[in-house]
């Protein structure tokens, strides 16, 4: 039996994923949150772990966050990453940490069983649709450090909650924060949020 561990925030999605794939007989199956997602990874040890890139809280596990979030991508389990074609940005996150799969959310469910197959395999899946996407993409021009620092800015935790999480001094986040800044062209730290949330790579 492939061991496959869903995360997703929404219970509704990650249930409805989990079903999915169970229903093809060949996979032992587990769903969790972001919360237990690092507990999970660790304990299950999956094949395959499966990651939504839209999902709230997709970031904090495909950046540098220096956290509990980033045992999910330093466990053995290879991670296969459903995507749109609309988020390009995503797409290059995600091949950055590393992923070793790329499924369209609109392709069939026949698409993910298949893609899950191959990457248990120890091979690769990219859609031909995403394929595309990832050469559309502009590249990022953040650091992985800059981008987990804006990530964390970006879901409202202060400076001190950044600092305390990702192990760095206030003045090195608030520098992160200035650079993340220059370097998107934003008029401030909102508008850099904005920018990076618009070409998807926070």
């Amino acid at each position: 039996m492939t061991k496959v561990l869903v995360l997703h925030s929404v219970s509704l999605v990650r249930s409805a994923l989990a079903a999915l794939l169970r229903s093809e007989g060949s996979f032992e199956v587990t769903s969790a949150g972001w919360r237990a997602a690092a507990r999970q990874a660790e304990s299950l040890r999956p094949d395959v772990t499966v990651v939504d890139l839209d999902c709230p809280g997709t970031t904090a596990v495909l950046t540098d966050n220096g956290g509990a979030e980033a045992q999910v991508l330093a466990s053995p389990s290879p991670v296969l990453v459903l995507a749109s074609t609309g988020a390009p940005g995503s797409l290059h996150r995600a091949f950055r940490a590393e992923a070793r799969g790329y499924v369209d959310k609109d392709g069939s469910p026949g698409r993910l069983v298949r893609a899950v197959r191959k990457v248990a395999a120890g091979e690769r899946f990219i859609d031909a649709s995403l394929a595309s996407a990832f050469m559309e993409a502009d590249p990022v021009p953040l650091s992985p450090r800059e981008l987990s620092v804006l990530a964390r800015a970006a879901e409202g935790d202060s400076i001190a909650e950044i600092a305390r999480a990702l192990h760095l001094a206030s003045g090195t986040v608030r520098n992160y924060m200035a650079a993340a800044t220059r370097k998107t062209g934003a008029r401030n730290l909102i508008d850099a949020i904005r920018i990076s949330r618009r070409a998807g790579w926070v």
